[in-house]
Order: structure tokens, then C-alpha cells, then sequence
């Protein structure tokens, strides 16, 4: 039987009940690696869904909780003697213009998106300074990369991951250690569907669409697939980088010239 890409790895996925954390579980346990998935909500089916042979395992708990990751690391460690591969796909989403911002909202999308990219990344680092390998994906925004009306917070709070993610590439690369951060555009997940789940936002969501030059969302296992791509040997000599997965929304401005010159 032909090897496949991941065998013998061990990935810890954040978020990883659902969007794009589910789907990067997905396409890593087909690929051959053992996946241990994290997330605040309960998930009873995950682990015959991911239909795969390779040991999986699901555990509840929430990123801010830090002696509650340090024993999920510890605990993987001790079952599957190694951690290859971590994805910080746990997010949330929040804003709103600051002077009107509540303290305790900015505080709350912080931690998650931030702070919990943060002690995740803490908590695995010891064991692949110890193997002197591993790669860690995190997962921003392309809202970390540019400004959005009303953003603040979660703006804020991306765009900290991103730069935290090439402070740990500059860190820790001699120790054989790589980090890369995917920075997605609006992708079809429940994040997305609790941002526009009412009438007042159907209008933002079509123009949404729209600024994406392909015409549409993403799709999560479209992000897994990048994802993929940083957790195997392909991406060795890639590093620091913040990958925009985005349909092009980054590109730039349409204002519909392509309609006047027929390529529409």
C-alpha cells in the first residue's frame, strides 16, 4: 500500500468541531495522521466521521484555558509520543467601531482569536523544540492583513496573529521548527452564517461575495487544503509567510470593468 503524505505525524487542531478546523481534521487523517481535535463545543460523532484509520481523538475544552492545554499536549504526547503539526483554527467573531465598543467585547474576541492562537502555540512549542521539528498553522484573516468598517477587535486581534506567527518563524526556525499563517477570505462556515443570519445583512453579504474576484465563498476544505500544504514536506523550505486564501479578494478593487470589456 502506497504511503500517504501525513503517516506517522501527529496533528492538534484547534476549533476543530467544526468550518475550517473540521475540515483541516478531515483532510490530515486522510491524508495518515493522527489528529487530536480541541474545541470549546462537544462533538460526539468526530471521530467516526473522519472516516479514517489513524488514532483520533476529540477533547473539550476552551484555547483561554491553559492548564486545560497543557494537559491536552501532555496527554497526546504520552499516547502518540510526538506532535507534528498544529492548526489554531478556534475563532470568533466580534466589532464594531471603538468609541462604541464595550470593554468586555474587545476582551472577549481577543482572547479567543489571540491570546488563545498564543497559548496554544505555547503549549506545543516545548515538545517540538524537544523533537527539533514541527510545523504550526495558524489561522488569521485576510481582515488581518487590511482594514474593514468596523473591524476593530477582530481586526486587531488578526493581524496580532499574523505578526505573532512570523515572530515564532524568526524564534524558532533554527530549531527545525516552521511557522505560517493562512489568512482566509469569507468562507462558507457557520462563523459566517451566525455573522449573516438576518435580514440586515443579506445586502453586505451579496457585495461581499461579489469583492472576491472568483465570484464566491471559499470553501473550508479549500483552506484545509492549504493548510495541507504547510503540514507537509512540499512547504519545507517555507516559513514566516501569511498566506491569503481569499478568491482574490486582496487582489484589489472591482468596480466592474471586466463587464465593459466582455470578460464577464
Amino acid at each position: 500500500m502506497e504511503a500517504k503524505r501525513l503517516d506517522g505525524r501527529v496533528a492538534l487542531i484547534t476549533g476543530a468541531a467544526s468550518g475550517i478546523g473540521y475540515a483541516c481534521a478531515q483532510r490530515f487523517a486522510a491524508e495518515g495522521a493522527d489528529v487530536v481535535g480541541l474545541d470549546l463545543h462537544e462533538a460526539p460523532d468526530w471521530t467516526a466521521q473522519l472516516r479514517s484509520a489513524s488514532a483520533t481523538r476529540f477533547v473539550v475544552l476552551d484555547v483561554c484555558d491553559w492548564p486545560a492545554l497543557e494537559r491536552a499536549v501532555a496527554e497526546t504526547v504520552q499516547t502518540c509520543g510526538r506532535i507534528d503539526i498544529l492548526v489554531t483554527a478556534a475563532g470568533i467573531a466580534g466589532g464594531g467601531p471603538v468609541h462604541a465598543l464595550d470593554v468586555a467585547e474587545w476582551d472577549r474576541v481577543q482572547n479567543v482569536n489571540l491570546k488563545g492562537t498564543f497559548l496554544s502555540a505555547k503549549a506545543v512549542l516545548p515538545t517540538m523544540m524537544a523533537q527539533r521539528s514541527g510545523s504550526i498553522i495558524t489561522i488569521a484573516s485576510i481582515e488581518g492583513l487590511q482594514g474593514s468598517e468596523g473591524g476593530s477587535t477582530y481586526n486587531a486581534a488578526k493581524g496580532g496573529v499574523v505578526l505573532l506567527t512570523k515572530n515564532m518563524a524568526m524564534d524558532y526556525g533554527r530549531l527545525g521548527i516552521r511557522a505560517n499563517c493562512i489568512c482566509p477570505g469569507f468562507i462558507e462556515t457557520p462563523l459566517l452564517d451566525s455573522v449573516f443570519n438576518n435580514e440586515a445583512f443579506a445586502t453586505y453579504r451579496e457585495r461581499l461575495r461579489d469583492q472576491h474576484k472568483l465570484g464566491r465563498f471559499g470553501r473550508a476544505e479549500e483552506v484545509a487544503g492549504a493548510a495541507f500544504f504547510f503540514a507537509a514536506d512540499d512547504s519545507s523550505f517555507v516559513t514566516g509567510q501569511a498566506l491569503a486564501v481569499d478568491g482574490g479578494f486582496t487582489a484589489g478593487h472591482r468596480v466592474g470593468f471586466t463587464e465593459v470589456m466582455g470578460l464577464e
